[in-house]
């Protein structure tokens, strides 16, 4: 989306920001001395009136990018209590469309890099914290009558099981060398996207840090979906399937949540058999040697949302 204008009788848009502002946050006032952090890469997006800049050399309507990355560190040093990812997005959005009267829309875009808090002997550590792998990601729409849109998602979540997977069935053509199978693994690398369902600034209810916990909720959600049951597991038929029946216990699991989009590129592991001329049988496959691969890789993606939902 961006600034649309008739200029000269041609259609015009135009956006301008600030991208990969990188910030780290740490809040050292927490319960029995607990600090807190986080580290947060923001993209800034802003729709505003300023086409004489662009076509009568007029900056005087123009927010400076380099004043928008100043902006993510006063704006951080301002909460002084610890805040999520959304939340922050939500409070710069509203600050560049209440403080500039030019600026119609913000777009916030932030990644936040996975650090979490070590444990030492079993106990947390009060200040001590290792890099992970998922990582939380947030876009935050707002306008300057108050529309809101928020998406949260996940990105980078690898899974694996060894068993409990086939693939059978499908188009078999000349061009088909692919065997069908009822046993296989399976491992991907999810990537997914939620839309929560408020639609203005005055309609968010959700408490502090609730959105947050919604997050680690609907990444729990999303793995114990893909697993199944700790002993007995659950068959994935397709990736397809498997994507699918993520998505929708998602949606049943939170009311909140108008649409969900999953990405789950299908990561193989092939069977490794070698043999030569002398030996035919080096290395038999038993469903226990693998050749680990990332590409080519299948690529599937859906989305899910309730009746009359954005996606």
């Amino acid at each position: 989306m961006a600034a649309k204008n008739q200029i000269d009788g041609l259609n015009f848009e135009q956006r301008h920001g600030k991208e990969r502002v990188r910030v780290g946050r740490v809040w050292r006032h927490g319960k029995d001395g607990r600090h807190f952090f986080v580290e947060w890469n923001v993209g800034i997006t802003l729709l505003s009136d300023c086409i004489p800049a662009y076509v009568s050399a007029d900056n005087s309507d123009i927010v400076a990018t380099d004043t928008m990355k100043n902006t993510v560190y006063v704006k951080a040093k301002e909460c002084s209590e610890k805040v999520s990812v959304e939340e922050f997005a939500i409070l710069l959005a509203k600050h560049f469309t209440s403080f500039y009267p030019q600026v119609t829309s913000a777009i916030i875009k932030i990644v936040e890099k996975p650090w979490e808090r070590i444990s030492i002997d079993g106990q947390p550590h009060d200040h001590g914290f290792k890099l992970g792998s998922e990582r939380h990601t947030t876009e935050v729409f707002v306008k300057k009558n108050g529309a809101l849109g928020v998406t949260s998602g996940v990105e980078g979540l690898a899974l694996l099981k060894t068993t409990k997977s086939g693939f059978v069935g499908f188009i078999r053509d000349q061009n088909t060398i692919l065997p069908e199978t009822r046993e296989r693994m399976l491992a991907t690398e999810v990537s997914a996207s939620w839309r929560y369902h408020f639609d203005s600034l005055s309609s968010i209810s959700m408490k502090p840090l609730c959105f947050t916990e919604t997050y680690l909720d609907v990444k729990k959600v999303l793995v114990n979906t893909f697993f199944g049951p700790p002993k007995e597991g659950v068959y994935s038929p397709s990736v397809q399937a498997t994507l699918y029946h993520m998505a929708k216990a998602v949606l049943g699991r939170f009311p909140v949540i108008s649409s969900i989009q999953l990405k789950m590129p299908n990561i193989h592991f092939l069977p490794v058999n070698l043999s030569s001329k002398d030996n035919p049988v080096i290395v038999k496959f038993e469903d226990d040697v693998y050749l680990p691969t990332d590409e080519p890789h299948g690529s599937i993606e859906a989305s899910l949302g309730r009746i009359h939902s954005k996606m």
